[in-house]
Order: structure tokens, then sequence, then C-alpha cells
């Protein structure tokens, strides 16, 4: 398993971001979000991308940025809850370095997303039981793509990033 990037992976409102930010932080490394990328890039949000140009296309843009990221080293990658979902792209994050899959129940992820109307996969869909029929479509190929799985329940985002650390390696962990 290649060390020098960590990319999160997992389902909308799992702490990608979040984490992302606060190992970044603890370990002194730069931190890239990847829907974040892509909203900047095309000036617009992933919401806005997704109606005005549809899903296929926004999974095109991840798979581009993922071919950039691959190159890069020294990174936190928060990937988009989709963007495991193709073959070529968990190819591609293994490839770049360790997979971690971030995980939650499905109350928890609607705790954490039911004011949050950018998520355009949950448009109308706001319940426990659309958000587990949703992850259960997904959970094949995010353990897939996974070296690791953590889950965030109940969780700060501080512990999450020490407890990655020590499962990959925790000789990098500066306190």
């Amino acid at each position: 398993m290649k060390a020098d990037n960590i990319l999160l992976i997992g389902f909308m409102g799992t702490g990608k971001t979040t984490v992302s930010r606060a190992l970044a932080s603890a370990l002194g490394m730069r931190e890239i979000d990847t829907d974040a990328c892509i909203a900047e890039r095309e000036g617009m949000s992933i919401a806005d991308i997704f109606r005005e140009k549809g899903e296929p296309y926004f999974r095109d843009l991840e798979t581009r940025l993922l071919m950039e990221l691959e190159e890069k080293s020294g990174y936190i990658i928060s990937c988009g809850g989709g963007m495991a979902m193709r073959e070529e792209n968990r190819e591609k994050m293994k490839a770049a370095g360790c997979v971690v899959l971030l995980t939650a129940r499905p109350e928890t992820i609607l705790e954490r997303v039911k004011d949050d109307d950018s998520r355009p996969l949950l448009s109308g869909r706001k319940t426990v039981e659309e958000v587990q029929k949703l992850m259960d479509a997904r959970r094949e190929r995010y353990g897939a793509a996974a070296d690791i799985q953590v889950a965030t329940d109940r969780r700060t985002p501080e512990d999450i990033a020490k407890d990655i650390v020590e499962r990959i390696g925790g000789k990098i962990w500066r306190s």
C-alpha cells in the first residue's frame, strides 16, 4: 500500500471533509476536497452541475481530477461520495495512496445532512430508509476500494484522524 497520500471515501455525511481537515492539520499535509475542487473549476455548485450538465458529466470530471491527483504526493484527499463507484477510479485511488472508508449509520448520516440541500442524490429522499437503500447500493464498491474502514458515529474528527494514522502507521502522527 502506497502511503504518501491518504484518500478518504464513503457515503455523504460520513465526515470525509471534516476528517480530511483534521488529518491534514495533524500531519502537516496538504488537503484537497475533490467536490470543492470540481465546483471551483466549473464555477458552479455540485447540485448545479448535476442539474445543468448531468451526473455522467460530473463523474467524468471526478475521474479526470483523480488522474491528476494520482501524480501528487503528500496529500489528504477527500473524495466525493460517488467517486469509488467506477472501477477505474478505484484502481487509481489504490495507486495514489492508502484508501480509508469512513462509515456511519444511516441515522447518523441523516442527522448530519438533514439541513443540507446541496446533496443532489438525497433530494426528496431524506429518510433513514432511503439513505440505507443508497448506502446498500454502494457498499460493495466502497469495500472493494478500501484498504481500511473506520466508523465515524459519535466520534470527534481528531479521534477519527488519530485512529486512521495509528492503523496505517502511527509513526507519522504528530501530537
